[in-house]
């Protein structure tokens, strides 16, 4: 289905998105950790952000995808 070339290109955007949403979660966290009231809203998008880091890790995992390679 892929050639090795656009596999690499995959595994490349799919590394990169996972840091950005390591990144997106880590800020929200702070934020909220910061607030003397967190609105909900603030801990929803804490929790998608959450939500898709992890699920980001669990298919980097399933395609043996490492950061250090």
């Amino acid at each position: 289905m892929f050639g090795k070339k656009s596999w690499k290109k995959e595994e490349k955007k799919l590394l990169n998105h996972i840091f950005q949403l390591q990144k997106e979660w880590s800020q929200l966290k702070d934020i909220l950790n910061q607030s003397v009231d967190p609105s909900e809203i603030g801990r929803l998008d804490l929790r998608l952000a959450e939500i898709k880091y992890f699920y980001l890790l669990r298919e980097a995992k399933y395609y043996h995808l490492n950061a250090n390679k």
